[in-house]
């Protein structure tokens, strides 16, 4: 008979073992199609070679110089503000947990931790810039600059604020799991206070400490944000993958390698946390214990809680001031203009709602996953080798770069259904934020009891109804942070998204970028409190959830009712998202219907002139404008072809001649307009970029310092760290300098000078075209070179910018309109739509780029540049690279 009463039983846990196992291949699958398949991808890019050895890529990148001190550059700083993180997130959960403060001020401290997080990260360093800089709020509040915030201590900053949100959530969540009781068993048998500590706080958290350290270095060591604006000459190695991936040259070969080479410490973290597993303790359950009073414990945790989130209140402040004035620092009027040109765009309605839905369906996505993966690790017998493979897949998708897996997920998906789809884009959050959910997930279900399975089994349940019924309601805290995380890092996210996000799937951090190629900062700090009260919206509706929760436990709910809602939600959920993905896949129009897509990089102004040329000649309604920075747009075309979503590109027309070269993919015009210069079939100019000193008539005037007239003034050492100018090899606009020291004088004598510009350039040699007019801007530094255009807008706008053109020439770089070949799938407008552009946008265009470039036009005299100047011979890549060359050999010169 008892061998007949064990057998059902026997069945039901035999069954569980295939639930779980059907999990873990599912969750298996996901990341072998959308983690591994992309990584190999670019594996094998690191190894492609056209003629050499398969390590050729390997020994160049490894014997460049610079490389392995931007390796160290990045542990040193990656560890620690790692280090730093950890210990105040520590600080900050101890508080929560172990001091008697009042509940108030606690809930302050829970939300101001996860402050940042509820924010885009591209924000970060504005913020520091506009906080700690030589014009920054605390800098005009004090009455001067604290330190320099270039280099090492801006990168710390940086990267503490970034990650702290993740240790304290990491660490908060498993404090609240220790057994409090065991601190008065270890009183009771005479132990001393910091043995306590140690035996019952440390010891139980010391799984969770080495996670938090390990998630904090990875997300600072991948991370190009932060370094892009304040790392100054501090290089790293996401730097130099920026450098390679979306340089002036992209070479997706080498920053393949880089690539690589960023996953390697991956692999000593894994092996870390697996050791560091036999440390984690289980609590068959948590007895409710108040906290001993200690005056000067909770004082001392209050003043040191306190002055950190005012710290980071004070750094984000800027975010709610600068958006309210009409132009910081120099115009503090309050102003509500740049709030309404925000809201006015009509597109930006379509977008928000984008980013809504992305963002709920990567966090019920994303919750399911990590949930699924937690309960396989942790409430599970299956054997420990499937375990410690979802323990290492939740490891490695933390080390990839953001960037690294928007590359990825660019080469790998390029041409499938899957491109620029917001399915892509969900997967894509999903992967990449796997890991600190799933450590969060793992982390509650550990604490648990680990026999409520096997004791509901023995008692006629089933494993899934156990799991609903007693597992998830004592999980439903965590699951909510976990729905939270993925929520908020959906909505904030910028790096992976903004290389496979389109036209029509465009999310409001795509906008941001959109609005950094502008240097329009104060549209971005305005679009940055768009997404901080969104998430501020959903974190208190998790909060209201949480609190219906506790009072429904209070009140002794029947479990088996709280079993029943949360499977309803479950089920609703997952029907929710069948049911999108379903609708997204088969939804769309007819290829006849569809509107032409342009893609851009051009700016503000030319992007207006483009739109206005279309509306008035009967396009209106007829395609959908995406802006990208120059090399963003750059690797999508390099490494799309012919399967990129655009019809119509505007483009540098460098890239394009790359572009064509690489890819064959646009088609040859069939209408006739005559320029002034000879020009290829398949493109036809648009605008004429030239280069320009730039200066910051009060930063000038403060300083005392003489205004240049010549490129060869800016290495006179006068301008020591006043300077800003862009570096080649992630820039073209730089080629606007270096062409015209090289015109102007001898090779031996224009390196002498570049060497010197670099020598005071110091921290502010920049990676984007636009970064000297946001230096001069801002009153970083007095004096930059870079787009003329671009300094006399902010001229006729009333800031005190003023652009000089250097006697050595104003040499000009032109943008081109050209029609991706799609053969039979062509939208027909698209060639319409060019025609249209080229024939009626010039007239337009003159008031800010002056020079013609058709036959019968003439200059625009009333915004000429003094010494127009021409590149005496074509622009081609070999010529690029002579002049990068050209730029590492005054480096070098400058080093010595």
């Amino acid at each position: 008979m008892k061998k007949e009463a064990l057998l059902p039983k026997l069945k039901r846990m035999i069954r569980s073992h295939i639930e779980l196992k059907l999990i873990f291949f599912a969750v298996l699958t996901l990341f072998l199609f959308f983690l591994a398949a992309p990584i190999a991808m670019l594996l094998l890019k690191s190894f492609q070679s056209s003629g050499g050895a398969f390590w050729t890529h390997y020994i160049e990148v490894f014997t460049r110089s610079g490389f392995w001190s931007a390796v160290g550059n990045s542990f040193l700083a990656a560890g620690g503000s790692a280090l730093i993180t950890t210990v105040l997130a520590f600080l900050l959960a101890y508080t929560i947990h172990y001091t008697n403060l009042p509940h108030g001020f606690l809930k302050i401290i829970r939300t101001g931790a996860v402050l940042p997080m509820l924010l885009p990260t591209i924000t970060y360093g504005f913020a520091l810039i506009y906080t700690f800089g030589k014009q920054g709020l605390l800098t005009r509040i004090l009455g001067h600059q604290l330190f320099p915030i270039y280099g090492l201590p801006g990168l710390l900053i940086g990267y503490v604020i970034y990650t702290l949100p993740v240790a304290f959530l990491l660490i908060h969540n498993t404090m609240g799991y220790i057994d409090k009781k065991f601190m008065v068993v270890s009183a009771l048998m005479g132990d001393k206070k910091s043995e306590t500590f140690f035996i019952t706080i440390l010891r139980p958290l010391t799984g969770t400490l080495a996670a938090s350290f390990i998630q904090s270095f990875f997300l600072a060591f991948t991370d190009f944000g932060i370094p892009a604006s304040v790392g100054g000459q501090y290089e790293v190695l996401a730097s130099l993958l920026y450098d390679e991936m979306l340089g002036s040259i992209p070479d997706f070969n080498k920053g393949a390698v880089i690539a690589m080479v960023m996953l390697v410490p991956s692999v000593l973290s894994i092996l870390l946390l697996h050791y560091l597993e036999r440390y984690n303790v289980r609590y068959n359950k948590i007895s409710a214990v108040e906290n001993e009073k200690n005056r000067i414990r909770d004082v001392f945790c209050g003043i040191f809680c306190g002055i950190l989130l005012v710290v980071m209140l004070l750094i984000f402040a800027v975010i709610f001031l600068v958006p309210f004035v009409q132009e910081w620092p120099y115009q503090l009027t309050f102003t509500t203009e740049h709030v309404r040109e925000v809201f006015q765009d009509r597109v930006l309605a379509e977008v928000f709602k984008n980013s809504l839905l992305v963002a709920f369906l990567t966090a019920c996505a994303g919750s399911l996953t990590a949930y699924g993966a937690a309960l396989v690790t942790a409430r599970s017998k299956l054997p420990q080798n499937m375990k410690n493979i979802l323990e290492s897949i939740a490891l490695v998708t933390n080390t990839v770069p953001r960037m690294v897996i928007g590359i990825a997920f660019l080469l790998t998906f390029s041409g499938t259904s899957l491109q620029n789809t917001f399915l892509l884009m969900i997967l894509c959050n999903v992967v990449h934020y796997f890991s600190t959910p799933y450590l969060m997930m793992k982390s509650s279900l550990e604490k648990m009891n680990a026999s409520w399975e096997t004791t509901a089994m023995l008692m006629g349940d089933n494993w899934m109804k156990t799991i609903f019924r007693v597992v998830t309601p004592n999980a439903l805290p965590t699951l909510l942070e976990v729905f939270s995380y993925y929520f908020i890092n959906a909505m904030v996210t910028v790096s992976a998204v903004i290389f496979i996000a389109g036209a029509r799937t465009m999310v409001i951090t795509t906008k941001i970028k959109e609005l950094q190629h502008f240097a329009g900062f104060n549209k971005i700090f305005v679009l940055s409190l768009c997404i901080l009260f969104t998430n501020l919206a959903a974190k208190g509706i998790f909060s209201l959830i949480t609190v219906w929760r506790e009072n429904a436990k209070k009140k002794n709910t029947d479990s088996k009712k709280t079993g029943v809602f949360i499977r309803r939600a479950a089920l609703a959920v997952m029907a929710l998202i069948i049911c999108f993905f379903g609708v997204n896949a088969l939804s769309g129009k007819s290829e006849a219907e569809q509107p032409v897509v342009i893609y851009s990089n051009a700016d503000d102004e030319a992007v207006t002139a483009i739109k206005h040329a279309l509306d008035e000649n009967g396009y209106k309604d007829q395609y959908l404008f995406q802006t990208f920075g120059t090399s963003e747009l750059g690797g999508k075309l390099m490494a799309e072809g012919t399967a990129i979503e655009a019809d119509l590109v505007t483009m540098s027309s460098f890239y394009l001649d790359s572009a064509q070269s690489t890819n064959e993919m646009f088609a040859e015009l069939d209408f006739s307009t005559p320029t002034l210069e000879p020009m290829p079939s398949y493109y036809r100019p648009l605008t004429s970029q030239e280069g320009a000193i730039f200066i910051n008539t009060e930063e000038m005037d403060r300083l005392g310092l003489p205004v240049p007239t010549s490129i060869k003034d800016l290495a006179d050492p006068v301008y020591a760290n006043e300077i800003s100018v862009t570096d080649i090899k992630s820039s073209s606009t730089a080629w606007l300098l270096i062409q015209a020291l090289l015109g102007a004088y001898a090779e031996d004598e224009a390196q002498e000078i570049l060497s010197g510009i670099y020598k005071n350039a110091g921290p502010h040699l920049e990676d984007s075209g636009s970064g000297p007019i946001k230096k001069v801007r801002s009153g970083e530094v007095a004096v930059g070179f870079g787009l003329r255009h671009q300094a006399v807008a902010d001229q006729k706008d009333g800031m005190p910018i003023l652009a000089i053109d250097p006697v050595e020439g104003n040499y000009a770089l032109t943008e081109s309109v050209a029609v991706i070949d799609k053969k039979e799938k062509t939208n027909p407008l698209a060639m319409e739509m060019a025609e249209c552009i080229v024939k009626y946008v010039r007239e337009e265009l003159q008031e800010t780029y002056p020079n013609p470039l058709y036959e019968g036009e003439t200059v625009n005299e009333a915004n000429q540049s003094a010494y127009p100047s021409k590149f005496p011979e074509p622009l081609t890549t070999d010529l690029l690279t002579g002049h990068q060359e050209f730029s590492e050999r005054c480096k070098k010169r400058d080093d010595g």
